[in-house]
Order: C-alpha cells, then sequence, then structure tokens
C-alpha cells in the first residue's frame, strides 16, 4: 500500500509540473512577445500615419469640390432639366443607396477607408479600375471628369472622399441623383420621375422608384418603354437589394414587383 500511495503521489507531482509548464509561460519568454507585440504596434502606427500624411497631401493637390452645386446646376441646365430638392425622395434614396452603395449612410471615416482601399486595388489593377464605384465616386466622375487609366481612377477615388468630407449625404444623394441619365432625354430624377410617371420624385410609391433605380446602370438596355422584361429583372435586383438592406419586407418586394406599371411616351413629356 505504501509503494502504491508514493506512486500515485509521484504521478500527480508530475502532472501538476506539466500542467504548468503548458499553461504558463516563464518570464523572459512573456517579457520577448510583449516586445515583440510592441515593436508590431509601433511599425503598424507608422505605416498608418504614414499613409495618412500621404493620402492627405494627394487630397490637398486635387482640385477644390465647394463648387460642386454649381457644376450640378450647369449640367442640368445644358440638358434643359430642372433640380429636385433636398433632401430627395425617401424611395428613391433607399433604392439608390440599396443598389449603388450599400455602406452610404455609414460614417465619413468609412468612407475615406473605402476609398483609400479602392485606391491600393487600382494601383494592383493594369486597367486602373478597382470596380464597385461608391456614390460619392460616381458624383466626382460626372461633375470632375472621367480621367482613364490609374491616375483617373485615384483622381476620381481622391474627389470622392473630398466630397464625403465638404458636403452632408443628403445633399451628396441630392446631386448624384439630379446628374444620372435615366434613358429616354432624362436626366435628373426629377425629370425621369415625371417623364416616365407624371409624378414628382417624392410622390413615387416603392415599385416606380425601384424602377429608376435600376436604369442609370444600363439605360438603354433596362428601358422599360423598349425592353419591360428587362427592365422589371433590374427592377426585380433592386427589390432585392432593398429587402437585403432591411429598407422593405420581402411581402412589400413582391407586392411592388407585381404592381402594374403604366409609362408615359417620352415624346408627350414636352
Amino acid at each position: 500500500m505504501i509503494v502504491q500511495t508514493t506512486v500515485s503521489q509521484e504521478a500527480t507531482r508530475r502532472h501538476e509540473y506539466a500542467t504548468r509548464t503548458h499553461t504558463t509561460r516563464p518570464p523572459k519568454v512573456r517579457s520577448r512577445w510583449r516586445r515583440r507585440l510592441l515593436r508590431a504596434a509601433l511599425t503598424a502606427a507608422v505605416v498608418l500615419l504614414a499613409l495618412i500624411a500621404a493620402g492627405s497631401g494627394y487630397l490637398l493637390s486635387l482640385p477644390g469640390v465647394g463648387d460642386a452645386e454649381q457644376r450640378v446646376q450647369m449640367l442640368l441646365a445644358e440638358h434643359h432639366a430642372s433640380a429636385s430638392g433636398v433632401p430627395p425622395s425617401a424611395k428613391l434614396a433607399a433604392a439608390v443607396v440599396a443598389v449603388e452603395d450599400e455602406h452610404f449612410y455609414l460614417n465619413i471615416l468609412i468612407d475615406i477607408l473605402d476609398g483609400a482601399g479602392r485606391a491600393a486595388l487600382a494601383t494592383l489593377h493594369t486597367s486602373g479600375d478597382p470596380g464597385g464605384s461608391t456614390i460619392a465616386q460616381q458624383l466626382a466622375k460626372r461633375l470632375y471628369g472621367q480621367g482613364t487609366g490609374l491616375e483617373g481612377t485615384l483622381q476620381e477615388i481622391g474627389l470622392a472622399v473630398k466630397l464625403s468630407l465638404n458636403y452632408p449625404k443628403p445633399l451628396i444623394l441630392s446631386m448624384y441623383l439630379n446628374t444620372v441619365y435615366y434613358g429616354n432625354g432624362y436626366w435628373g430624377d426629377e425629370a425621369a420621375a415625371r417623364g416616365y410617371f407624371r409624378t414628382a420624385p417624392r410622390s413615387l410609391d416603392w415599385a416606380q422608384a425601384a424602377m429608376l433605380a435600376g436604369l442609370p446602370e444600363a439605360p438603354s438596355a433596362y428601358d422599360p418603354i423598349q425592353h419591360l422584361a428587362l427592365a422589371k429583372q433590374r427592377q426585380r435586383h433592386v427589390l432585392d437589394q432593398l429587402v437585403v438592406n432591411h429598407f422593405l419586407t420581402s411581402t412589400q418586394a413582391n407586392a411592388a414587383y407585381d404592381e402594374h406599371l403604366t409609362f408615359q411616351s417620352p415624346y408627350a413629356s414636352g
């Protein structure tokens, strides 16, 4: 019995020692890991500060965006159209955000980080196009030109960040909606709503709003007067995105899709 007890105690001591050695690190090892983590954190901070400094310098080298609203008015005047007000139509705004830029309403920091990420992607693509332009980026392209290649894409991204820093979200969205081409000669949401549906943008229902929101991607291909089947497919996609982004329930989206829409002839719009 004495021998068995001694063996059992020895086994217990070995188990406790093995447990301690696996769950705790010697002080020198812990100190070494802390130093490594601290160096990594400092390196990351230096890189981040360098990127911020470089990005700030690049932004300062770009044209100012204080004339954005005037440029919108000039574009509309060029196409004999009038601007809609601020804030924009709630339903059309929701549909456009859902299908074009679902992170649009997030903090300005997200816009800056998104722009930085797109700039990094642009440098990796020989075409200079990182894809998936934000609403602010599309607005920048319409108002300040469509540069080609990597340089044009970086300017577009930088100007989008400047727009986000200088204008509130509702105004950016309103300017965007006013500069969009919806097909059949309709520039801006005011002309499109009245041209297709004989109503003001604020009076659009979900079916109409989703239809209009889907047109700018390809106004000719999705022309609801000439290609209704394709336009309905695009409308379905917009409605699905409204559900994904919690603007609509599936039941509401289905009801909007099933709604019969009557389109006015563009030649009768005056």
